[in-house]
This record gives C-alpha cells, sequence and structure tokens, in this order.
C-alpha cells in the first residue's frame, strides 16, 4: 500500500506540472468555496446564538406584552433571587425646532440591561464607554441618525410628546438591539420615570412591553417554569430567535436561498469535475494497460487512481475552505445590518467538513468515469482501439443524485419540500434542456448557408451536442438567476410605487386618541388633506372556533397557527371599506350585533367558514362573534384594511385608539408640523421610510444570493473549460488536418471564435427568455402588477454573454494553434 500511495503522489505531481489536472482541480476549488462559505456562515450565526444568547435579550429569560405586565411577578422574581428590569417600547415623532422625526423610543428602568453591555459616547467621534447606568430624567440618549436627521447637537433638547428632554450621550451599542422595522427607526433612550410626563401612551396605544429576568440557571428555570402558568393571553416568553426576528427570519430565509444557490454551484461544479475526470480517466488508459502487464491486479489499478483522487481532493478542497472563510466574511459584510455587532468565529469542525464535503463532491461526480480503468484489458498495450466499457448510467446518475440529496437536506430538512426542490430543479433542467436542443436543431440548419469559419464552428456545436447542451445550460441558469435577481432588487418597488394612484396615502397616523379622532379627521379636513376613513383599532387574538380550541385543530408549524399567535388590529364600521369585496355572505344591516367579516385568505388557512362562531381574546376578556362575509382585501393600496371587522358598537365597551392614513405633499410641510405639535402623542408613519427599509433588507440579501451566483459564474466557465480540454485531442486533430488542406491560422480561430460566440449568445437569449418569463409570473401572479420588460437586456446580455464566453473559450483553445501538424499526424 505504501508503494502505491508513493506512486500516486508521483504521478499527481507529475501530472499538475503538466496542467492536466488544473480544470479538475479548479472546479473542486469552486465547489468546494461555494459549500464552505454557506456552512461557515451559518456556523457562526449558530455559535453566536449559543454563546451570546443572554446578550441578545439583555436578559436570560424576558417576557412581552402589549399590556403592562404585573408588579406581582417582579416581586416573585425578587424573592426568588432574580435581578429584573423593564422596557416600555413604541413609535413616535420627536421634533426640535421646525424639525421632526419617527424615532423608536426605549423607555428603560434601573438595572438595564442585565446582560450584556450598553456603550455610548459623549460625540461622534469620541471612544465608546460601557455604561452602568440608564439616562436619567430630564435626560435622553440618542443614536446619531437623530442628531445628523433633525440638525441638532448633543446639549440640545427635543420633544417627546409632551415632554422636552436634553440630549447627552450618543448610544452606539445595544445588547437587545433588534433588526426589525421598529429598531431600524433613528432611537432614542430615556428613563422610563419620564414617561407618564410625555403623555404618549394612553389606552389603546401600540406599546410593547417587557419585563427582563436574570439570575443564577436553576433559579432562572424554577422561575420560567413558575411563570408559564402565570402568563396572560398575548404574553410571550422569549427566548433567544424570539427575541431576534432578524436571524429568525430574514438570515433563516437568506441562509435557505444561499444554500440552495450554492447547490447550483456545486451541481454546474460536478458537470464540470465529471468532463474533467472523463477526459482524465480516457487519457490514462494507455497508462493502466502498462500497469497491467507490470503485474498491477484491477483493485491495485482501482486503489491507485483513488488515491490520486483523494490527494487530488484533499489539496483542492482545504484551498475552497481557506477562500471559503474570505467567502463568508463577504456574506458577513452584505447582510451586517440584520445580524447583531458580534459574530462568533466559525468553528475548526466546519472547516474540516467542508474538506470532506469536496472529497464527496469528488467521489459522487469523478469516480464513475474512474471505475472504469478496472475494465482496461493489458492486451490495449498492443491495441488501442481496446477500450473499456463505459460506466453504467444508474451509477453515474445515483452516485451525483446522492450528492445533490445530501447538500440539498440541510436547506429544506423536509421530505416533501426535499422531493418538491429536486423535482422542481428537474424540470427546470428538462424544460432548459428542450429548448436548448431545439435551438442547436435551428442552428443546424443554418450550416449551408453561411461562410467556411462559421459553417465549422456551428458544426462542432451541433455535432457534440452533448457538450454543447451542458455549457449552455451551465452559463444560462446562472445568467437567469442573476438577471432575475437584479431585476428584483432594482425595480420590483419602484414599480410597484409607480403603479400606485398619483394622490395614494403617503403617510399613516395611529395612536389618535378615542376623545379627539373627530377633531383630528376635522384638522386634516380645514386643511385641504383628505384622509381614507378613520377607524377605531382594538388587538384581540383568535383562540376558538365554534366554542373548540382552534390551535388543536391547526397543523404545527403551519401558517394558520402562525396566525394564532399573532395579536390582529382589529375595527368596527358600518360601511364595507372601498378596497374590500363581499366574496361570500352578506354586510351587516342597522341592528347587526357580534358579527364579523373575515379576510378570505385568513379564514381558509383556519377553517372558517359564514356561520362560524369565532371567539376573540381581548385583554383579559372574550368576544365570540359569527362570521357573516368573507371579504376580498386590496393590501398594495396604502388604505387602511383589516383581516376582522366587526360590526357597529360590537368593539365599544373596549379601549381604543384611532387610524387613518392620508396623503400629504411636500409642499404642505407646513401644516404636517402643526398636525404634530397639535397631537404630540400621534404615531405617524411616512410611507416611503417603509420602502427604504423594504428596499435595504432585498438589496442585502439578493447582494447575498449574486455573491454566491458569482461563484456559479466560475463553475460554468470551468464547464466550459472542461468541454474544451476533453475534445482537445480532437480540437488538434481537427485544425492540423485543416491545415493541413491549406487553411490558415486566421480561419481556425475564426471558426473556433464562431463557435464559442454562439454557446454563448445563445446562453445569453435564452437567459434573457427565460428570466422575462420567470419575473412575469412573479409580478402577475405574486405581486399582482403589471410587469414592464427591459427591452435592452435582449441586447445587453447576450453580447455580454457572447463576449465572456469567447474570451474564456479562446484562452482555452490556444493550444490548438501551437501542436505541429507533422508531429500530430505522426501519432495517428
Amino acid at each position: 500500500m505504501k508503494t502505491l500511495w508513493l506512486l500516486a503522489y508521483r504521478a499527481v505531481k507529475r501530472e499538475w506540472r503538466s496542467g492536466e489536472l488544473l480544470i479538475l482541480a479548479l472546479a473542486i476549488v469552486v465547489a468546494v468555496t461555494s459549500t464552505s462559505t454557506i456552512n461557515l456562515f451559518a456556523d457562526r450565526l449558530s455559535r453566536t446564538m449559543v454563546l451570546q444568547a443572554a446578550e441578545f435579550l439583555a436578559a436570560d429569560l424576558a417576557v412581552n406584552s402589549h399590556h403592562p405586565i404585573p408588579a406581582e411577578w417582579a416581586e416573585h422574581a425578587h424573592s426568588a433571587g432574580l435581578q429584573h428590569a423593564d422596557i416600555v417600547q413604541f413609535s413616535s415623532v420627536v421634533m426640535a425646532g421646525e424639525e421632526m422625526l419617527l424615532s423608536g423610543i426605549k423607555a428603560v428602568s434601573k438595572g438595564y440591561p442585565l446582560r450584556g453591555q450598553l456603550k455610548t459616547s459623549t460625540g461622534i467621534d469620541s471612544e465608546a464607554e460601557v455604561m452602568s447606568a440608564i439616562p436619567v430624567q430630564g435626560e435622553a440618549w440618542i443614536d446619531q441618525r437623530v442628531l445628523a436627521r433633525l440638525g441638532v447637537e448633543l446639549g440640545d433638547s427635543i420633544d417627546v410628546g409632551e415632554l422636552a428632554l436634553r440630549m447627552t450621550r450618543i448610544i452606539t451599542s445595544e445588547p437587545d438591539h433588534k433588526g426589525n422595522f421598529s429598531s431600524l427607526m433613528p432611537r432614542v433612550m430615556i428613563n422610563d420615570k419620564d414617561l407618564p410626563a410625555t403623555k404618549i401612551i394612553q389606552p389603546g396605544s401600540h406599546v410593547h412591553y417587557l419585563r427582563l429576568f436574570a439570575g443564577d440557571e436553576n433559579s432562572v428555570r424554577q422561575f420560567k417554569t413558575h411563570l408559564e402558568k402565570q402568563l396572560r393571553t398575548g404574553d410571550r416568553m422569549l427566548d433567544v430567535f424570539d427575541n431576534r426576528p432578524e436571524l429568525s427570519n430574514a438570515i433563516t430565509r437568506a441562509q435557505q436561498y444561499l444554500g440552495l444557490a450554492s447547490v447550483v454551484v456545486v451541481i454546474i461544479a460536478g458537470v464540470a469535475i465529471a468532463m474533467a475526470a472523463r477526459r482524465y480517466s480516457e487519457r490514462h488508459f494507455d497508462t493502466t494497460a502498462i500497469l497491467r502487464c507490470f503485474g498491477l491486479k484491477h483493485r491495485q489499478v482501482l486503489i491507485l487512481y483513488v488515491i490520486q483522487l483523494t490527494i487530488i481532493g484533499l489539496c483542492a478542497s482545504a484551498v475552497g475552505v481557506m477562500f471559503g472563510w474570505f467567502g463568508q466574511q463577504g456574506l458577513l459584510y452584505f447582510l451586517r445590518d440584520l445580524l447583531p455587532t458580534r459574530v462568533a468565529e466559525p468553528g475548526i469542525v466546519i472547516a474540516l467538513s467542508g474538506i470532506l464535503m469536496g472529497l464527496a463532491i469528488l467521489a459522487g461526480f469523478a469516480l464513475p468515469p474512474i471505475l472504469r480503468q478496472r475494465q482496461v484489458p493489458a492486451l490495449r498495450v498492443l491495441r488501442r482501439e481496446l477500450e473499456p466499457l463505459p460506466a453504467s448510467a444508474w451509477l453515474v446518475y445515483g452516485l451525483a443524485l446522492a450528492v445533490v440529496v445530501g447538500l440539498v437536506w440541510p436547506h429544506v430538512q423536509n421530505i416533501r419540500m426535499l422531493l418538491l426542490t429536486i423535482g422542481v430543479g428537474a424540470l427546470v433542467m428538462a424544460v432548459f434542456s428542450a429548448v436548448i436542443v431545439a435551438l442547436l436543431s435551428a442552428l443546424r440548419k443554418t450550416v449551408p448557408g453561411i461562410a467556411m469559419p462559421w459553417r465549422i464552428g456551428v458544426r462542432s456545436i451541433t455535432q457534440q451536442w452533448r457538450m454543447s447542451l451542458a455549457q449552455i445550460l451551465a452559463f444560462a441558469i446562472t445568467l437567469t438567476a442573476m438577471l432575475v435577481l437584479a431585476q428584483v432588487r432594482g425595480d420590483l418597488l419602484n414599480n410597484w410605487q409607480q403603479q400606485l394612484p398619483e394622490n395614494a396615502p403617503n403617510y399613516f397616523a395611529w395612536n389618535v386618541f378615542p376623545d379627539e379622532w373627530q377633531a383630528f379627521d376635522a384638522f386634516l379636513s380645514d386643511n385641504n388633506v383628505e384622509s381614507k376613513g378613520i377607524y377605531p383599532i382594538v388587538r384581540g387574538r383568535v383562540i376558538k372556533l365554534n366554542g373548540a380550541d382552534l390551535r388543536a385543530q391547526v397543523e404545527p408549524g403551519s401558517k394558520a397557527e402562525q396566525w394564532l399567535d399573532r395579536d390582529f388590529s382589529m375595527t368596527s364600521t358600518a360601511k364595507l371599506p372601498g378596497d374590500n369585496r363581499i366574496i361570500t355572505g352578506k354586510w351587516w344591516g342597522a341592528d347587526s350585533v357580534n358579527e364579523v367579516s373575515i379576510e378570505q385568505k385568513i379564514a381558509q388557512q383556519l377553517g372558517i367558514a359564514i356561520g362560524d362562531r369565532v371567539t376573540y381574546a381581548i385583554g383579559d376578556t372574550l368576544l365570540e362573534a359569527r362570521v357573516v362575509s368573507l371579504r376580498q382585501v386590496e393590501w398594495d393600496t396604502m388604505n387602511p384594511n383589516f383581516f376582522m371587522i366587526f360590526a357597529p358598537h360590537d368593539l365599544d365597551q373596549y379601549s381604543t385608539t384611532y387610524l387613518t392614513s392620508f396623503y400629504m405633499s411636500s409642499q404642505q410641510q407646513p401644516v404636517l408640523r402643526e398636525l404634530l405639535r397639535t397631537y404630540p402623542h400621534v404615531t405617524l408613519l411616512e410611507v416611503e421610510l417603509i420602502l427604504n427599509q423594504l428596499r435595504k433588507i432585498i438589496k442585502q440579501v439578493s447582494l447575498a444570493v449574486e455573491y454566491i451566483l458569482y461563484l456559479s459564474l466560475a463553475a460554468g466557465l470551468m464547464v466550459l473549460f472542461a468541454a474544451v480540454y476533453a475534445s482537445m485531442d480532437e480540437r488538434i486533430y481537427l485544425g492540423v488536418i485543416l491545415r493541413s488542406f491549406g487553411a490558415s491560422r486566421a480561419m481556425i480561430r475564426s471558426a473556433q471564435l464562431s463557435e464559442f460566440f454562439c454557446l454563448g449568445l445563445v446562453s445569453g437569449l435564452l437567459a434573457v427568455a427565460l428570466s422575462e418569463i420567470i419575473n412575469w409570473s412573479v409580478y402577475h401572479w405574486i405581486f399582482e402588477m403589471d410587469y414592464q420588460p427591459i427591452h435592452v437586456l435582449w441586447v445587453i446580455t447576450p453580447l455580454v454573454s457572447a463576449a465572456l464566453v469567447t474570451a474564456a473559450g479562446m484562452f482555452s483553445s490556444r493550444q490548438v494553434l501551437k501542436e505541429s501538424p507533422m508531429q500530430v499526424l505522426r501519432k495517428l
């Protein structure tokens, strides 16, 4: 065995110097770089969650509610030896002179944070300090965006509701700072004893109350068990994933997209590996025959080549893991605003698993052609026409499929999703292949009527149609994905915004108090601002259907269960809103009582039908209402819309605030400032702010996915190189024959150029066509928007694709003209 290892090492060393292994090694590097980038990134996130879980909460345990948290819970925590602190969070407009800014207000009590560190500074360029206290009464700590957007400095005052607070420090880091929309707003931290003086919070206001607990592990565990029995409807016990929605939602989805994109890279790189391994195997048939003559057995020959593959795989995988480490640093940069400030370093085990992954990919795609070496007869030394039988198709595709399944599974972890993903992938490949074969067939018919160099190039494509199919597939799939991503990132929200009516509402106002909603509406009317209806808001949760616990009737982890965990903003009105249409049932009359109209999609998901009785938990009380209609709602009109609408007066006994939306032009900013001075507790949200945050998230996630797709493009180039090298002998023989019949070097290079240009052009055209179909489908069926095609892509994409493929192809085939015709002919 030692002799075989030594022989294999020498063979690999010799063949590396000759360039035989370059394509195979590069394809492995690309595949391992892709998988390692994703795995190292995911490992860093999971390790961060474990190592810094308490810091993410600023506590060991937390309870979140829309209602004030009972004082006795704090007393019980104190008696159990636990520390506790309170947080009250809400959105409100802060003002400085004539300037105003929607901000996230965070009122904290003494002792915050219980875990982690709160850091502030005394200036933008000053060094951050770890704080052991909270803002004193009369002061506010702010993030630097407040200073920039309001045009103020530290020491100036801002108005929070009816209270003026002096800004004394800049917040640089909060342990429990989240990446959801509320927390992405500029932040203002105040002492919770100042909260009553702001007069912002009134019954029915949309507020988050949090109570934090910390202590030794056993005490926290016992207190948690006790507290679970005390939770009210709407209360939620938080663990780290609950408290970090940007990690459990946006990042989880991003990881899935990135992971599946990396699988595409591996499959494309796998095609290159298979092509390179096939050429490597065929070029070693003579070597194997000689080794058989020297007495090596079939098994020893196979072991020799497996050792060579192992050496190649280990070296290339190690390089891929190194590139993967740099790659995950890039992902962290792209997704930095969705991640915690400090992220743990990846584990060494994950890095080592990247090497094992490389060996698995190599085995899945390269082993079948290598296994043919077992069948090479010793007689081939004398009769070179003797070749081993090709590998079984079941073996070839079976091993490759096993590798793909192994790669896809961690990103779906569901048999149904696994089968769906592989099935959809196979369908896409089949459709692509059928279209490409049709295009190649059409291309073949053009051969007789074109110039000689182009005739030779096109004939080369059509005669080796299987290799051409693989190359076009690799490029077309990658370019399609990149075009779709680029358009979604750049145009989706802009197109949606352009399709809104000219005077669509651009502001939402909520937390309007019950005793002033009429005056608020009159203020808008007096200033020629049309509101889109003003509605009372009560927050409630669906708990029962026809008297039975609804949670027991829904599938765990389903969308229906998510609806049951949500507090709905519910309203009551006598008039059907203009953006709503009754699908089944009827609207109520003037004397209707305890009746509800439900949005049709949520009703379908919860299994609710006309005539059912639904029970809602509103605070500590229950309300049962009969379903009298199901509605279709146009959500994208920027008007107030609701899942649950009750009959008039059904919600009168509950604490309410009012919600409205309206359009206000830039020339009406003085009116807006006067509105906020008159009603300082009203929360005003500018629609453009929401769109900017959505653009930012879409851009970051799509850039991260596109980052992986560049590796897919590199894998496509590996397929091109592998295909060229796999047919290099035939290309050299063809070039020699053409030169023997008087063809010039320029003509041969023109033939090569035409071949690669056509490959790139077809790939680009196919990518544009399929991206347009996908984009139209997404816009039409998912977003229900009009799609505007970008016509210039039909010119730019094929030309860019043709230029890229031509440059790479001409570079890889430069050896064709270097060979001496006489030497090649003597070998025949």
